[in-house]
This record gives structure tokens, sequence and C-alpha cells, in this order.
């Protein structure tokens, strides 16, 4: 397997005319410094989705056109970036998940971000770049990572794991979201699920925060009875975070992964469907 995790010395190595490059940050932050040639792509972070069928058509179709508009035509691989890899809540891991499930073939992450970039004495540019529009074609057999509510609700009764990857105020129940305490209706967990906060998944290094290697991933996720045979189904709040886990669990090598898109965002406003609150506890 490739490896998509990619160092700035390999980035700056790759041919311009078969790259193309996305910039994840606010446009602010695009504006004030980026990698030359970057087209700017705020909305992989900024979109929430719904994981009924309309959701999941509405999702692929306006990333298909918005990554086309980007200049990928099937056979340019895309670079995406963010901040840091700790500082963004995996806005970069989600680019690179959306292309996964369109069944894009050849995506890379840069590793550590601009923040790695920089470090490495690398140059910013404040060009603007207009990119020439492209598409490529969906793969529907690639789409077997995405969960829509349905399969989350299945896997309540299924031997995986369901690993929730949220901040600490959110698995505890004393916060609904990373956007306010009450911007959900509901505060606490998907049943059964067991946790790894995001972060952990990450260590400092003087270039910034970066993925640990594959042998402290697995030992992270053995704390929680997660093998690289465990099947593991994630969520977090909307798909970032658990883009970042999808991203460093694949790379460790855990075989079956996948992920509930809609995560906590859609879970908890269906009342229909079952919560765990209060604080967490073992047996």
């Amino acid at each position: 397997m490739s490896k998509t995790l990619i160092s700035p010395q390999e980035l700056a190595a790759m041919p311009k005319d078969s790259t193309v490059i996305i910039d994840t940050r606010d446009p602010e932050s695009y504006a004030a410094g980026h990698v030359e040639g970057a087209v700017n792509l705020h909305d992989i972070f900024t979109y929430l989705a719904t994981s009924d069928s309309a959701g999941m058509a509405e999702l692929a179709q306006k990333f298909a056109a918005d990554f086309g508009a980007a200049g990928l035509d099937g056979t340019k691989t895309a670079v995406i970036y963010e901040q840091s890899m700790n500082s963004g809540f995996g806005q970069s891991c989600r680019g690179y998940f959306l292309l996964a499930y369109l069944g894009y073939p050849s995506v890379k992450v840069l590793h550590g971000g601009l923040a790695a970039w920089t470090a490495a004495g690398m140059p910013l540019s404040t060009d603007p770049v207009a990119p020439t529009p492209a598409s490529f074609d969906i793969d529907p057999d690639a789409a077997v990572i995405m969960m829509d509510v349905d399969a989350m609700k299945a896997a309540l009764s299924e031997d995986a794991a369901i690993l929730d990857v949220r901040d600490v105020d959110e698995w505890t129940g004393e916060s609904s979201s990373p956007y306010g305490k009450d911007f959900c209706p509901r505060k606490g967990r998907i049943p059964g699920a067991v946790w790894i906060e995001w972060y952990r998944m990450m260590k400092p290094t003087a270039e910034g925060a970066m993925m640990k290697s594959s042998v402290e991933i697995l030992a992270e996720c053995a704390t929680v009875g997660i093998t690289p045979d465990t099947p593991v189904r994630l969520y977090c709040f909307k798909g970032a975070r658990a883009s970042n886990t999808f991203l460093a669990l694949k790379e460790a090598g855990i075989k079956d992964v996948r992920m509930y898109f809609g995560s906590w965002n859609e879970w908890s406003r269906d009342m229909s469907l079952p919560i765990d609150e209060g604080l967490p506890y073992t047996a």
C-alpha cells in the first residue's frame, strides 16, 4: 500500500503539471500565504452532511464538482493540507476521506501541514491561483468506506468497534459539539462506543504535530481492544476529526475502517436514535 502522508520535501519534488495542491484553510489565512499554486477549498471543512440518500447524493455531487473545479481530472495527484495536523480539526484528512469516498485514484496529505512546510524553509506565495476546471468519474465501489445512519444503527448489534474520537468534553457529555455546548439538542455518545481522543493519533515534533508511527497507533488502539483485524466504525461530530483518525488507522494497517460521516451532528438530532448519557464508565 502506498503511503498517503508525504513530507514537504516530497511535495516540493512533485511535478507541478501532474499535481493539484489544495489548501483547506479559511480564505483569509490562504490569502496571507500558501503553498505556491495551491487552490483554496475551505468547504472541505465547513460542509455539514446528512447521511440519507439525498444527503449522500448531494455530498458526492458537490465535492465531485468542487474538486473538479480545482483541477482534478482523475490523472493528477491531489495533495491536501491544513495549517497543522492538530489545529484544524482534521480538515485536510476530511478532504482525503471525501476524495477516497468518490474513488479518486491518487490522494496525498501534506504531513504536518503548512507548519511543517514553513519549518522546512519552504516558500509561501500570496499570488492568486486560477485553476483549469476539469472533471473525473466517481467510483461507486469506493463508497464502502462511508456509513449512513442505517449502517451505524446496524453496527450497534454487530461485532465491530464503534470508535468515538471527539474531544473529551463531548465524550463525557459536557458539550454537544465544538461549536458550543448546546449546539445539538442532546449530549452523550452512541451506545457501546469506545473512545480514543483524536489528538492521541499525533505527537509533537520540532516541525509541529505529526502522526504517530504505526506501532504507536496500534498501541493506542489496543487500549480499547482494537487490533488490525477488528472492524472499526468511526464517528466524531461532522467527520473531520474522524477523518484524521481514519487516515491514521489505515496507515497503521487496520484492515476494515468505515466512517459514519453524519456523526454526532446527525445522530443527536434524531430523537428516535438511542444515546448513552452521563459520565461514561467501564465495568
